[in-house]
């Protein structure tokens, strides 16, 4: 469950609950005490489709986080989707690129479907910003907005699929 001590005293763990998507997973998150420095979610197949987390605690995690999870735990800062990350707090209302960039642990921005944008360009982040980590890089992915603006491509309230098929 837990991964040898890195630099500094941080160890990794990864764990599950079963948590059945992403927020639920995340309320979760917002009750551990202490709150891990990093936090990634995975989502798992098996035993059946789950959200399980990869955490990075400055010194020892607490004792009961939930049944391990090996794979989340390898994965951590390989993929899966980053919640808690250095300068995550910072990232709140509308921010140039270049702002999001210098402010957090974020390594790239790109824009759903390709392309780059330039460092003055407005993201806002709706106070709700997950990138994911792609070759060893953590990536915001966002999409078009309004009046030239840009926004994470993952928003809080998403559409469930097939919605209007009911």
């Amino acid at each position: 469950m837990t991964t040898p001590v890195r630099p500094g005293g941080r160890q990794v763990v990864g764990v599950t609950l079963g948590h059945p998507d992403t927020a639920t997973a995340e309320h979760w998150l917002a009750s551990l005490d202490p709150a891990p420095l990093h936090a990634c979610t995975h989502l798992m197949q098996s035993p059946r489709p789950h959200v399980a987390w990869s955490l990075e605690f400055a010194g020892a995690p607490p004792a009961s986080l939930g049944d391990p999870s090996p794979a989340a735990a390898a994965a951590h800062h390989v993929s899966g989707r980053a919640v808690r990350y250095p300068g995550v707090d910072e990232l709140v209302g509308d921010l140039t690129v270049a702002t999001v960039l210098a402010t957090s642990a974020i390594d790239a921005i790109e824009i759903l479907g390709g392309g780059t944008p330039a460092g003055d360009t407005i993201l806002r982040t709706n106070d709700f910003v997950r990138p994911v980590w792609r070759e060893g890089r953590l990536v915001l992915t966002v999409a078009p907005a309004a009046g030239g603006k840009l926004v994470p491509f993952e928003n809080r309230h998403p559409t469930p699929c097939c919605a209007d098929h009911a």
